[in-house]
């Protein structure tokens, strides 16, 4: 039986992998760099603690997935801008 995650991975690859292609160095650069607003970190901290309590409202929740969903695919974004531009700068 196959991993679902891996197959999953293997989607996103597919799907990533041309976006990456596309980025210069500088743009690479800027992906790398990009951060999560601290504002929306805040916000996030404050959903985990009340998850991990067990408190959050369905809107909550929805909210919590959606942000942690957004931040594992900024997440993968940044580690592919980087080994694009690991792999640029060693031309």
């Amino acid at each position: 039986m196959s991993d679902p995650s891996k197959s999953e991975m293997g989607l996103l690859d597919q799907l990533l992998d041309p976006f990456t292609q596309c980025l210069d160095a500088e743009s690479a650069e800027r992906v790398i760099a990009f951060g999560i607003a601290p504002a929306v970190q805040q916000r996030m901290s404050a959903l985990a603690e009340r998850a991990n309590d067990g408190l959050l409202t369905e809107e909550e929740r929805a909210d919590y997935e959606a942000l942690i969903n957004a931040a594992d695919f900024i997440s993968i974004l940044k580690l592919k801008a980087l080994r694009r531009f690991a792999s640029n700068s060693r031309m």
